[in-house]
This record gives C-alpha cells, structure tokens and sequence, in this order.
C-alpha cells in the first residue's frame, strides 16, 4: 500500500480493507475519542471506513492509518483534513493513537512528519489543531511540534476548541 509519510518508528499509508476494524474499533472506543466528540456508531464507521478503503486516494485531504514499523501494528488514525474555522477554510493537523501506543511519543513523531508533509508536498501555506480545553496531551504535543496557541474559536453546536498554529514561514 502505497506511502504518504514515514519516520523512523511509523508509516503512515492508504487505508486498505483490512484496516476496517481496526479503524471502527479505534473511534468506537470511549476512551479515544473523549476529546474528539465520543465514540461514533460503529455500524456508521464500518461503511464510511469500507467506503474509504474501496477509494483511499479519493480525498486531497484525510486520515491515514498509522502503523508501527516494528511490529507492523496498526496504532493510530492521523492526518490533515479541511475544515472552516470561523470562516475560513484551513486545514486541521489530526493525530488519534490507539492507547496501546500512548506516552510513546508516536504523536510527536508524526505531527512533525505531518507538518513537513503539508509545507513540503501539499504547499500549505498554515496548518491549525482544535483542541479540547482539558486535552493537555494533545495541547502539549502540539506545542513540541512547533505550534503556537491561537486562541479559543466556537464550533458548530457550541463546543470550545483552543485553536493552535503554524505558520510556513518559508512560504
């Protein structure tokens, strides 16, 4: 399957079939998705996961699975997706990891491999990360990626995000 991004730990590829599962089970999980609005049907996952695999390269813009290079483990879902932000069409850094793969600093790894991804291959011009207010995790790994706090923005239905940056100053 084919490549988007790789590091020295992770891969980070086209979704396939095979993955299903794995993905429906991952945002089905209460603990995973926490921050992220709370599990999603899974009956709703499986057909926009099967969806997906049958087109995987249908988007300019997505998540990819990520596995682990060592053991070739799928442990996350991560990538960048369109979003409007108080009117503004920007793209959104995403990084979900399985809890088997938590505290080993994956997250890190592939926001920084992400962000050059963006700048580099997509010629991104910023990329943002909405973040629940009481995510520390992912706030503090946002900041080791080199994104800046923003400022806090309204979503649709009324939730609070702080808004993280970062700007391409090379562009």
């Amino acid at each position: 399957m084919d490549t988007i991004v790789e590091t020295s730990r992770l891969l980070l590829r086209y979704q396939c079939a095979a993955d299903v599962p794995f993905l429906t089970d991952l945002w089905s999980d209460e603990a995973v998705t926490r921050y992220l609005g709370g599990p999603r049907e899974r009956d709703w996952l499986r057909m926009v996961f099967e969806e997906t695999a049958a087109n995987p390269t249908a988007e300019k813009y997505d998540l990819w699975p990520l596995v682990e290079k060592s053991s070739g483990k799928l442990v996350g879902h991560c990538g960048l997706l369109e979003k409007e932000i108080e009117g503004e069409s920007l793209v959104e850094l995403n990084y979900m990891l399985h809890p088997s793969a938590w505290g080993e600093g994956y997250a890190t790894e592939i926001g920084k491999a992400l962000v050059q991804y963006a700048f580099e291959d997509c010629g991104l011009g910023n990329l943002v990360a909405l973040i629940h207010p009481e995510n520390t995790p992912s706030e503090l790994t946002a900041q080791r990626i080199g994104m800046y706090f923003s400022g806090e923005v309204i979503r649709p239905g009324g939730a609070v995000r702080k808004l993280y940056r970062f700007d391409n100053l090379s562009e």
